[in-house]
């Protein structure tokens, strides 16, 4: 029966069953992870100068990725006059990032989470892929904001209102 109950908790588990979701005004979760432009990134030494788009996309060079890292990309001026940070992470090594980054001429960092460690943290961890989420963090280092189903198509038009309501 033991047995039987842990084998059932890891199932749940590994389907985000049971698993407390964060909400907004929570600290966000800290993290040190391998970043595409070779360095160590760490959350809290990033918090404070200005609001953090956090955002989780399944995986690099697939047709929904490239949509939403572009339309970012596209908007990237926007996204600077408000202040913000962007950081994309997958379960992608940072060879595939560099190459991501490269081909798509993407003007932020991507985040590699190849143990899944930060997905679990934030809620986007998905069998095989991170689920499609963002967030953005305030100054602070709390949650401002939490799309748990974003889409592609008009995520950057959504994050730039919400920035421009954090001013």
């Amino acid at each position: 029966m033991r047995k039987l109950l842990m084998i059932v908790g890891l199932m749940l588990s590994a389907v985000g069953i049971g698993r407390a979701e964060l909400r907004i005004g929570q600290e966000a979760p800290d993290f040190t992870a391998p970043a595409s432009d070779g360095s160590e990134l760490h959350l809290k030494s990033m918090i404070g100068p200005a609001p953090i788009v956090l955002y989780f996309y399944p995986k690099d060079n697939t047709t929904g990725c490239t949509k939403e890292a572009c339309s970012l990309r596209d908007s990237f001026a926007a996204f600077r006059n408000l202040n913000a940070t962007i950081y994309g992470v997958s379960y992608d090594s940072i060879a595939s990032h560099k190459k991501f980054i490269e081909e798509y001429h993407l003007p932020f960092v991507l985040i590699s989470d190849t143990d899944h460690a930060i997905a679990k943290a934030y809620g986007a961890d998905g069998l095989i892929f991170a689920k499609r989420m963002t967030f953005v963090i305030d100054k602070a280092g709390k949650i401002a904001w939490i799309n748990p189903k974003v889409d592609p198509a008009t995520h950057s038009q959504e994050l730039q209102e919400v920035l421009a309501k954090l001013k």
